[in-house]
């Protein structure tokens, strides 16, 4: 299946070719990762992500994270991405919790120029901005890309990005890092000369499975897997488990007649959970659905009763730190969002 954007395109009647019941419905959910957007390739705002949380889990709050939505042209190039604030808060102004959070963009390349940056986005954001993101997932092969606008060579590197991200430590924020396999060592290097600052890891530490990659290469795995467990050394870096349905990852699910059985996820991403959950330890990694970049390829339900299968075997502390705990300590969530008395906070 070709398509025109690093991403599958999202098919809402080939979705509903497979339908599943909600397992484990008692167990509560903080979604920590997911965009929303209006493009020519599709549409995800407020109401398709209603829709979504809304579908049987019980999903208490989510954390929207940046993706060039919004941004105004008529502000100086670096305060732009304050557009991205204001639009998701117009856009979710009517619910609560959805999103709790927001992890927005600025650019850490300014040094300590971004201090300006991060007070509008601040202002912007009510209280809402709790982290910040910036394109980092580099790699020179062109077959490797899940950004439409990649980013140059060296960014994680540069003194530039160093300095801004402690200026982002001394803001109390954190700082979310999408990076391919390839380029571990280079989020090594950041967490440890920035120890103060939290460092989340996004979509398993992106294993690949493309160009001279392939899915099921032992040597790409423990490649992968070496730098991963050295990376989580760092008391100050945290996981997210998810985003197994972007096309780099190497899984084409999309090409198939009908959409995967949350088993067969479960089954297709168990090496990868494990060694997520042997380096980090439940207490420092969290699911996270990806959506809508994922949803090309699986449906949010399914999505979750695959997470809740490979939880299956955990006491019941450690599914609470996946499922929600550890990402509302990360995002400085309100833990009575998810107190088993409250249900939904939705208007």
């Amino acid at each position: 299946m070709a398509t025109s954007t690093p991403h599958f395109p999202v098919r809402e009647d080939w979705l509903a070719l497979t339908s599943e019941e909600v397992l484990a419905p008692e167990q509560v959910i903080l979604d920590p990762h997911h965009h929303l957007w209006d493009r020519p390739e599709g549409r995800y705002r407020a109401e398709e992500l209603y829709d979504d949380v809304l579908s049987g889990h019980d999903v208490r709050a989510s954390i929207f994270v940046q993706c060039r939505t919004g941004y105004r042209e008529d502000l100086a190039p670096a305060l732009q991405p304050v557009g991205e604030v204001e639009t998701i808060r117009s856009w979710c102004r009517h619910q609560t919790n959805y999103p709790a959070a927001i992890v927005a963009f600025a650019d850490l390349q300014l040094g300590d120029r971004v201090r300006a940056v991060l007070d509008a986005l601040a202002e912007a954001g009510e209280g809402l901005v709790r982290g910040i993101r910036n394109t980092t997932a580099y790699h020179p092969h062109p077959a490797v890309r899940s950004n439409p606008q990649p980013p140059p060579d060296g960014l994680l590197r540069s003194s530039a990005f160093l300095d801004g991200a402690r200026i982002v430590a001394e803001y109390g924020l954190s700082l979310d890092v999408w990076a391919y396999q390839t380029q571990l060592d280079e989020v090594f290097h950041l967490a440890k000369a920035v120890p103060e600052l939290t460092i989340i890891v996004d979509h398993c530490g992106g294993p690949l499975g493309v160009g001279p990659y392939h899915r099921g290469d032992p040597n790409a795995f423990a490649e992968w897997r070496e730098a991963l467990s050295r990376l989580a050394d760092l008391h100050n870096t945290r996981i997210k488990i998810g985003g197994f349905g972007l096309s780099v990852m190497g899984y084409r699910y999309a090409e198939r007649q009908t959409p995967p059985l949350s088993s067969e996820l479960a089954a297709d991403w168990s090496p990868f959970y494990a060694e997520c959950l042997e380096c980090f330890g439940a207490r420092r990694a969290m699911f996270e659905s990806n959506f809508p970049v994922d949803k090309g390829q699986f449906g949010y339900r399914t999505l979750w009763n695959a997470f809740k299968r490979l939880a299956g075997d955990l006491s019941a502390e450690e599914r609470e730190d996946l499922f929600w705990r550890s990402a509302a300590g990360c995002y400085r969530i309100d833990d009575q969002i998810f107190a088993n008395d409250r249900g939904r906070t939705m208007s």
